[in-house]
């Protein structure tokens, strides 16, 4: 906008905002406090020939609203153009209980096949007892394996569990 600023004429910019705000408004039934501030025209030049349907996204935008999990609530609509791809624009940090549980039932199985902890940190100790040690369900935590502000999403194939002391001890590394 800035190198318009002195166009005689600027028709051509107002027709361009025109496009974009009609797209986002017939993309987006409704509007968020959050939505104020985007990359609109990014936007639009991303995904404007992508078809939606606003019904579907709309109801998508209020589920997603109403998940605690979902931090950045700015980050939806961008999180839903680009196809549901990118987590991190929603900066949900916390696995949802069905990726633990079946994260925590993977480890355990297989760590009852090699005879090792299921925390893969203590089946690396050399004390025997805790090298061995199953942990229960709810004496472990969710730990993403690439760290979650280095960019790791919050998904199953980004799920490991620890125990509590482990993963605490490793904090955001």
């Amino acid at each position: 906008m800035s190198r318009h600023r002195h166009d005689p004429n600027c028709d051509e910019l107002e027709r361009h905002f025109t496009t974009v705000i009609d797209w986002a408004s017939g993309v987006f039934k409704g509007v968020k406090p959050e939505m104020c501030g985007l990359e609109w025209g990014r936007f639009y030049e991303t995904w404007h020939q992508k078809p939606y349907n606003p019904d579907e996204l709309w109801a998508e935008v209020e589920k997603l609203y109403a998940d605690e999990a979902v931090e950045k609530k700015g980050g939806i609509f961008e999180y839903l153009l680009c196809g549901r791809t990118k987590t991190c624009l929603l900066n949900v940090r916390y696995f949802d209980k069905n990726v633990v549980h079946s994260a925590y039932a993977r480890q355990t199985k297989e760590a009852k096949t090699k005879n090792i902890s299921n925390c893969p940190l203590c089946a690396l100790s050399h004390n025997a007892a805790c090298a061995a040690k199953i942990w229960k369900e709810e004496e472990m935590e969710a730990d993403h394996i690439t760290a979650w502000k280095c960019g790791g999403p919050t998904d199953a194939a980004n799920c490991q569990m620890l125990c509590k002391t482990h993963n605490r001890a490793k904090g955001d590394r």
